[in-house]
C-alpha cells in the first residue's frame, strides 16, 4: 500500500512538473499558452500578405472560379508586367530610394549630433529642450501640416526635395524627436571615462563624438536608418503636398504615390498600350501593391538580424 501511495505521489509531482514546469524547465502549459499566442499573432499580419501574393498571380478566370481559393492555376506573371509598366517602375523606384534616402541620412547626422549634446551637456533649460522635444513628437503633424506649407511655398521649396531634405539637416524632419530619444538614451550609455581619457589625449568635443562614441553607437544607427527610411517610404501624403505636388506636379514620385493613383495610372496605360493590357482586375492590383512593398521586404530580410539586434540594445537603460 505504501509502495503504491508513493508511486501515486510520484507520478502526480511528474504530471504536475510536466504542466506547470519547474525551476529548470518551462512548463507544457506556459510554452503552449505562449506559442499558441505567437502563432495567432503571426497569422493576423501574414494572413494580408499571402493572400496578397496568391491573388497577385491569379488569372481572372482563376479570380471568377469559387474552387480556386490559395493556389492560382499558373504563375501569372502578365499582371506583374502590366503593374509594373502602369506604376513607371524603375523610374518610381529610383525616386523612391532617393526621396527615402537622402533625408534619412541627413537624419541621422542631424539627430545624432543633437542627441549627443543632450547626453553629455549640461546646460541651462536642458529639461525644457527634452519637453520640447516629447511634445513635438506627441503633437499629430496635421495641426502643424498647414503653416508648414504656408513657410515652405514662402522659401520657395515646395515641388522640390529641399521640402524634406531642410528639416531633416536640421533636427526636425519626419519623426526626427523621437531619432532624436533614441541616440541620446543611447549616447547615455557610453562609459564617461572614455570621453575624458580622449580628452586627456588632446581630443577636443567633435573628435570625441566622431572617433569614441559614435563608432558604439552601431545600434542606434541602425534602428534610426531603417525607421527613417520605412516612414519616408511610406509617406504619401506629405510627400505629395510637398515634394510631389499638388497644385503643380514637380516631376517627383514614389511607388506609394503610383499605388494611390494606380487605377487612373492603368486607365491610362491600357489605353495608349491597345490591345496588350487587360480591364483592371484584383490580381492586377495585388501584383501592384506587392511591388510598392516589395524593396522594404528585401531589405528587411537582409537587415533582419541586425536590425533585432539594433533594437535590444538600443532598449537598455542608461547609467
Amino acid at each position: 500500500m505504501m509502495a503504491q501511495a508513493i508511486t501515486k505521489k510520484w507520478n502526480k509531482d511528474k504530471v504536475r512538473k510536466f504542466l506547470m514546469g519547474s525551476k529548470d524547465k518551462e512548463g507544457f502549459l506556459k510554452v503552449f499558452c505562449i506559442y499558441a499566442l505567437l502563432i495567432c499573432i503571426g497569422f493576423i499580419y501574414l494572413y494580408p500578405i499571402i493572400y496578397m501574393i496568391s491573388s497577385s498571380f491569379m488569372t481572372l478566370d482563376d479570380l471568377l472560379d469559387s474552387s480556386i481559393n490559395w493556389i492560382p492555376s499558373t504563375l501569372n506573371l502578365d499582371n506583374y508586367i502590366q503593374a509594373a509598366k502602369s506604376m513607371d517602375f524603375w523610374k518610381s523606384l529610383l525616386q523612391s530610394i532617393i526621396i527615402a534616402g537622402v533625408p534619412t541620412l541627413c537624419n541621422v547626422a542631424s539627430c545624432a549630433l543633437v542627441g549627443y549634446g543632450l547626453a553629455r551637456f549640461e546646460f541651462p533649460g536642458k529639461k525644457i529642450v527634452l519637453g520640447i522635444i516629447i511634445f513635438s513628437f506627441v503633437l499629430p503633424s496635421q495641426i502643424t501640416m498647414i503653416p508648414t506649407y504656408v513657410l515652405y511655398s514662402d522659401m520657395g521649396i515646395l515641388g522640390t526635395l529641399w521640402a524634406f531634405i531642410l528639416p531633416s539637416i536640421l533636427a526636425v524632419g519626419i519623426n526626427g524627436p523621437i531619432y532624436i530619444l533614441i541616440f541620446y538614451q543611447f549616447f547615455r550609455q557610453v562609459p564617461k571615462v572614455l570621453i575624458e581619457a580622449a580628452q586627456i589625449d588632446g581630443a577636443g568635443y567633435l573628435k570625441s563624438f566622431l572617433k569614441i562614441s559614435l563608432p558604439s553607437a552601431a545600434p542606434a544607427l541602425i534602428t534610426v536608418s531603417l525607421f527613417s527610411f520605412v516612414w519616408y517610404w511610406n509617406e504619401s501624403y506629405l510627400t505629395e503636398m510637398y515634394v510631389h505636388g499638388v497644385m503643380k506636379e514637380s516631376g517627383w514620385t514614389t511607388l506609394v504615390i503610383q499605388l494611390d493613383k494606380f487605377a487612373a495610372n492603368y486607365s491610362e496605360y491600357a489605353q495608349t498600350s491597345g490591345s496588350m493590357a487587360t480591364n483592371l482586375n484584383e490580381s492586377i492590383s495585388m501584383a501592384g501593391t506587392m511591388l510598392s512593398i516589395l524593396p522594404l521586404l528585401l531589405m528587411y530580410f537582409i537587415l533582419q538580424r541586425y536590425f533585432v539586434e539594433s533594437i535590444d540594445r538600443t532598449g537598455i537603460t542608461g547609467e
